[in-house]
């Protein structure tokens, strides 16, 4: 696994899962399996958006500037405020752009979410996940490009690990050509983050 995903699930623990599942209304297993589907491609999102120059530094100044890490701190306090959606929604805007909406839709498919579900587990993640990279900068005096070095660097692993199912966004979202996201997308959820909250 890498490490930007084990501080993500390090401050993931059971609790947390529990309080997000119960605030968006599932089950704690249904809530884990979309988590799961979820976390990997919007990391790999901000890989390809990090790739060139004025993407890293964008990211950068956009981490120095509101997600510093603090959020891991508390995330019960997070969650149970009243901007997680309106942080969250500015957040996938510039993440996924317009393939937010198949994104979702393809997890509440696979794992019996209703749409606002899972639009709703969507915009409480993506803050958490900034903040996680956040806190990988902070802690280990990154630049935009040491920044952009770490994203590279998930990719790699991922490639490597799952050659197959694994690479851009757009191979993420509908890497067979075939117009239909929910196969895409969650076979690589499934094998990147399987055995996560096991630990």
């Amino acid at each position: 696994m890498s490490q930007l995903l084990d501080i993500v699930m390090q401050s993931l623990g059971n609790q947390a899962v529990g309080n997000i599942a119960q605030k968006v209304g599932l089950g704690e297993g249904a809530a884990k399996g979309a988590i799961g589907a979820m976390l990997p491609m919007l990391l790999g999102a901000m890989a390809k958006n990090s790739s060139n120059q004025q993407g890293a530094s964008a990211l950068a100044n956009a981490l120095d500037r509101d997600h510093d890490g603090s959020i891991l701190d508390d995330i019960g306090g997070f969650l149970g405020g009243g901007q997680t959606n309106n942080v969250g929604a500015g957040i996938l805007k510039h993440v996924l752009g317009g393939n937010r909406g198949r994104v979702e839709q393809a997890v509440a498919q696979e794992h019996g979410l209703q749409p606002q579900q899972s639009a709703q587990l969507m915009e409480m993640l993506a803050p958490l996940l900034m903040g996680s990279l956040g806190k990988q900068k902070r802690e280990q005096g990154l630049d935009a490009s040491g920044l952009a070095d770490q994203l590279n660097q998930f990719q790699q692993q991922q490639q490597r690990a799952q050659p197959k199912q694994m690479g851009l966004l757009g191979q993420l979202l509908d890497r067979d050509g075939d117009g239909d996201v929910k196969d895409d997308l969650l076979n690589v959820g499934k094998d990147l983050l399987g055995g996560l909250f096991k630990k």
